[in-house]
């Protein structure tokens, strides 16, 4: 890792992800996360890479990019990327009417 003085300057940030060393410009503050985000593309990348047919690294790229994303899309909820576990479905329904039932007592 090589690392700019001036704390207002961009530091320079090598990551290695796949065997393949990159530099990349990221501000002081965002240090850590570009090193973790880094570790996990890598960790992502080499588990496709690892479970079978021989892929360019282009292509494992844009399915680590894929998984990533809806991994995302999941964490914010957006209707239609995750599958509703039916028991919860249920439970909060269950919740919902008893509110209701507890509401309409008052």
């Amino acid at each position: 890792m090589t690392a700019n003085k001036d704390a207002s300057e961009p530091l320079s940030i090598t990551v290695r992800i796949m065997g393949k060393e990159y530099a990349v410009a990221c501000p002081p503050d965002e240090h850590e996360a570009l090193i973790k985000s880094a570790d996990y593309l890598n960790e992502r990348m080499t588990s496709i890479r690892k479970r079978g047919k021989a892929l360019g690294a282009e292509r494992i790229a844009v399915m680590a990019a894929l998984n990533i994303a809806r991994e995302l899309l999941e964490l914010k909820g957006v209707e239609g990327v995750a599958q509703p576990d039916p028991a919860t479905v249920q439970r909060l329904r269950q919740l919902a009417l008893d509110i209701d039932s507890t509401m309409s007592l008052e």
